[in-house]
Protein backbone atom coordinates (compact mmCIF):
# COMPACT_ATOMS: atom_id res chain seq x y z
CA UNK A 1 0.00 0.00 0.00
CA UNK A 2 1.44 3.18 -0.75
CA UNK A 3 1.33 6.61 1.38
CA UNK A 4 -0.94 7.60 -0.46
CA UNK A 5 -3.43 4.82 -0.42
CA UNK A 6 -2.10 4.65 4.12
CA UNK A 7 -3.50 8.29 3.79
CA UNK A 8 -7.00 7.58 1.81
CA UNK A 9 -7.75 4.51 3.98
CA UNK A 10 -7.00 6.42 7.50
CA UNK A 11 -9.40 9.32 6.07
CA UNK A 12 -12.38 6.78 5.24
CA UNK A 13 -11.91 6.06 8.84
CA UNK A 14 -12.41 9.33 10.40
CA UNK A 15 -15.25 9.44 7.70
CA UNK A 16 -17.47 6.70 9.42
CA UNK A 17 -16.48 8.24 12.42
CA UNK A 18 -18.08 11.83 11.44
CA UNK A 19 -20.62 9.87 9.95
CA UNK A 20 -21.66 7.85 13.25
CA UNK A 21 -22.30 11.36 14.87
CA UNK A 22 -23.74 13.32 12.25
CA UNK A 23 -25.92 9.97 10.53
CA UNK A 24 -27.24 10.38 7.27
CA UNK A 25 -30.88 9.98 6.74
CA UNK A 26 -31.00 8.78 3.13
CA UNK A 27 -28.52 5.95 3.64
CA UNK A 28 -30.20 3.77 0.72
CA UNK A 29 -29.82 6.25 -1.95
CA UNK A 30 -32.34 4.15 -4.55
CA UNK A 31 -34.86 1.39 -3.35
CA UNK A 32 -37.27 -1.09 -5.66
CA UNK A 33 -40.19 -0.12 -3.38
CA UNK A 34 -42.57 -1.39 -5.96
CA UNK A 35 -41.02 -4.56 -6.63
CA UNK A 36 -40.69 -3.82 -10.44
CA UNK A 37 -39.36 -7.08 -11.82
CA UNK A 38 -36.40 -7.30 -14.93
CA UNK A 39 -37.52 -6.99 -18.50
CA UNK A 40 -34.53 -9.18 -19.22
CA UNK A 41 -32.83 -11.50 -17.00
CA UNK A 42 -29.53 -10.65 -15.28
CA UNK A 43 -28.90 -14.75 -15.41
CA UNK A 44 -28.48 -14.39 -19.17
CA UNK A 45 -25.58 -12.27 -18.74
CA UNK A 46 -21.69 -13.70 -18.79
CA UNK A 47 -18.93 -11.00 -17.05
CA UNK A 48 -15.40 -11.78 -17.16
CA UNK A 49 -13.35 -12.48 -14.24
CA UNK A 50 -9.33 -10.79 -13.75
CA UNK A 51 -7.99 -13.70 -15.35
CA UNK A 52 -9.94 -13.59 -18.38
CA UNK A 53 -12.21 -16.25 -16.95
CA UNK A 54 -16.11 -15.92 -18.18
CA UNK A 55 -18.39 -15.87 -15.22
CA UNK A 56 -22.17 -16.91 -15.79
CA UNK A 57 -24.77 -14.66 -13.37
CA UNK A 58 -27.01 -18.01 -13.40
CA UNK A 59 -24.50 -19.69 -11.34
CA UNK A 60 -25.95 -17.19 -8.41
CA UNK A 61 -29.23 -17.87 -8.84
CA UNK A 62 -30.84 -18.36 -5.31
CA UNK A 63 -28.45 -16.11 -3.46
CA UNK A 64 -28.16 -12.22 -3.17
CA UNK A 65 -25.39 -10.64 -5.49
CA UNK A 66 -24.04 -7.26 -4.48
CA UNK A 67 -22.24 -5.52 -6.86
CA UNK A 68 -19.46 -3.07 -6.67
CA UNK A 69 -17.51 -0.70 -8.78
CA UNK A 70 -13.92 -0.45 -7.33
CA UNK A 71 -10.60 1.41 -7.48
CA UNK A 72 -7.81 1.00 -5.58
CA UNK A 73 -6.84 5.25 -4.98
CA UNK A 74 -9.93 6.33 -3.59
CA UNK A 75 -10.97 7.43 -0.55
CA UNK A 76 -13.30 4.69 -0.35
CA UNK A 77 -10.97 1.90 -1.34
CA UNK A 78 -11.28 0.77 2.15
CA UNK A 79 -14.85 -0.26 1.89
CA UNK A 80 -12.74 -3.24 0.39
CA UNK A 81 -12.05 -4.81 3.83
CA UNK A 82 -15.73 -4.35 4.70
CA UNK A 83 -17.05 -5.99 1.56
CA UNK A 84 -14.78 -9.15 3.01
CA UNK A 85 -16.43 -8.90 6.44
CA UNK A 86 -20.04 -9.13 4.57
CA UNK A 87 -18.54 -11.57 2.12
CA UNK A 88 -17.53 -13.85 5.36
CA UNK A 89 -20.34 -13.20 7.54
CA UNK A 90 -22.86 -14.34 4.66
CA UNK A 91 -21.12 -17.16 3.37
CA UNK A 92 -23.15 -19.34 1.32
CA UNK A 93 -26.50 -16.08 1.39
CA UNK A 94 -24.76 -13.23 -0.52
CA UNK A 95 -22.32 -13.35 -3.69
CA UNK A 96 -19.91 -10.00 -3.55
CA UNK A 97 -18.33 -8.83 -7.24
CA UNK A 98 -16.22 -5.89 -7.60
CA UNK A 99 -16.16 -4.74 -10.81
CA UNK A 100 -12.35 -2.40 -11.23
CA UNK A 101 -12.89 0.78 -13.29
CA UNK A 102 -10.78 3.63 -13.88
CA UNK A 103 -14.12 5.73 -14.84
CA UNK A 104 -13.47 8.43 -11.75
CA UNK A 105 -10.61 10.76 -12.32
CA UNK A 106 -8.57 7.76 -13.13
CA UNK A 107 -8.51 6.09 -9.62
CA UNK A 108 -7.50 2.70 -10.96
CA UNK A 109 -4.49 2.58 -13.15
CA UNK A 110 -3.26 -0.62 -12.42
CA UNK A 111 -3.74 -3.60 -14.64
CA UNK A 112 -5.63 -6.64 -13.35
CA UNK A 113 -3.26 -8.77 -12.17
CA UNK A 114 -1.62 -5.18 -9.81
CA UNK A 115 -5.61 -5.39 -8.67
CA UNK A 116 -5.63 -8.61 -7.55
CA UNK A 117 -2.34 -8.62 -5.64
CA UNK A 118 -3.54 -5.08 -3.90
CA UNK A 119 -6.95 -6.27 -2.93
CA UNK A 120 -5.60 -9.64 -1.67
CA UNK A 121 -2.39 -7.99 0.49
CA UNK A 122 -3.84 -5.10 1.91
CA UNK A 123 -7.76 -6.47 2.44
CA UNK A 124 -7.99 -9.88 2.31
CA UNK A 125 -10.37 -9.65 -0.71
CA UNK A 126 -11.62 -13.29 -1.73
CA UNK A 127 -14.72 -12.57 -3.59
CA UNK A 128 -15.08 -12.31 -7.38
CA UNK A 129 -12.92 -9.59 -8.94
CA UNK A 130 -14.22 -9.10 -12.85
CA UNK A 131 -11.31 -8.02 -15.25
CA UNK A 132 -10.95 -3.73 -14.92
CA UNK A 133 -13.74 -2.41 -17.48
CA UNK A 134 -16.14 0.86 -18.01
CA UNK A 135 -19.18 1.46 -15.41
CA UNK A 136 -20.40 4.56 -16.39
CA UNK A 137 -23.09 4.97 -19.52
CA UNK A 138 -21.24 4.91 -22.70
CA UNK A 139 -19.24 3.00 -25.38
CA UNK A 140 -16.81 1.35 -22.75
CA UNK A 141 -19.67 0.62 -20.36
CA UNK A 142 -19.92 -3.24 -19.34
CA UNK A 143 -22.42 -5.95 -20.01
CA UNK A 144 -23.20 -5.58 -16.33
CA UNK A 145 -23.24 -2.16 -15.61
CA UNK A 146 -25.34 -1.59 -19.02
CA UNK A 147 -28.57 -3.99 -17.08
CA UNK A 148 -27.77 -2.63 -13.65
CA UNK A 149 -28.50 1.35 -15.22
CA UNK A 150 -31.23 0.36 -17.72
CA UNK A 151 -34.46 0.67 -16.42
CA UNK A 152 -35.44 -0.96 -20.00
CA UNK A 153 -33.67 -3.42 -18.87
CA UNK A 154 -33.44 -4.02 -14.89
CA UNK A 155 -37.12 -2.59 -15.03
CA UNK A 156 -36.71 0.31 -12.72
CA UNK A 157 -33.46 2.03 -12.04
CA UNK A 158 -31.34 4.70 -14.49
CA UNK A 159 -28.62 5.14 -12.06
CA UNK A 160 -24.96 4.97 -13.23
CA UNK A 161 -22.41 4.66 -10.50
CA UNK A 162 -21.69 8.18 -9.34
CA UNK A 163 -18.44 7.03 -8.16
CA UNK A 164 -16.34 4.27 -6.99
CA UNK A 165 -17.62 2.14 -4.08
CA UNK A 166 -21.46 2.22 -5.12
CA UNK A 167 -23.38 -0.83 -4.41
CA UNK A 168 -26.29 -2.43 -6.53
CA UNK A 169 -27.93 -5.19 -4.54
CA UNK A 170 -30.06 -8.05 -6.74
CA UNK A 171 -31.62 -10.71 -4.56
CA UNK A 172 -32.39 -14.14 -4.80
CA UNK A 173 -34.60 -14.46 -7.97
CA UNK A 174 -32.72 -12.08 -10.37
CA UNK A 175 -34.65 -8.74 -9.06
CA UNK A 176 -32.78 -5.46 -8.39
CA UNK A 177 -33.35 -4.18 -5.27
CA UNK A 178 -31.26 -1.44 -4.09
CA UNK A 179 -28.42 1.07 -4.86
CA UNK A 180 -26.37 2.47 -2.12
CA UNK A 181 -24.38 5.69 -2.89
CA UNK A 182 -20.47 5.13 -2.35
CA UNK A 183 -20.71 7.12 1.09
CA UNK A 184 -22.88 3.97 2.61
CA UNK A 185 -20.49 1.63 4.27
CA UNK A 186 -21.27 -1.90 3.20
CA UNK A 187 -21.82 -2.80 6.86
CA UNK A 188 -24.33 -0.10 6.81
CA UNK A 189 -27.47 -0.89 9.13
CA UNK A 190 -29.30 -0.68 6.14
CA UNK A 191 -27.44 -2.52 3.63
CA UNK A 192 -27.29 -5.34 6.49
CA UNK A 193 -31.27 -5.20 6.68
CA UNK A 194 -31.55 -5.61 2.38
CA UNK A 195 -29.43 -8.45 2.76
CA UNK A 196 -31.34 -10.70 5.18
CA UNK A 197 -35.28 -9.60 4.51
Amino acid sequence: MTVKQSFLKALYHLFLLINKFLPNNTSVSLINDKHLKPLSTIYDIQICNNKGESIYLSDYKGKKILLVNTASNCGFTAQYEELQTLYKKYDGKLVIIGFPSNDFRHQEPNGDSEIEKFCKINFGVSFPIMKKSGVVKGEKQNEMYKWLSDSSKNGWCNQQPTWNFCKYLVDENGILTHFFKQTISPLDKKVIEAIVE
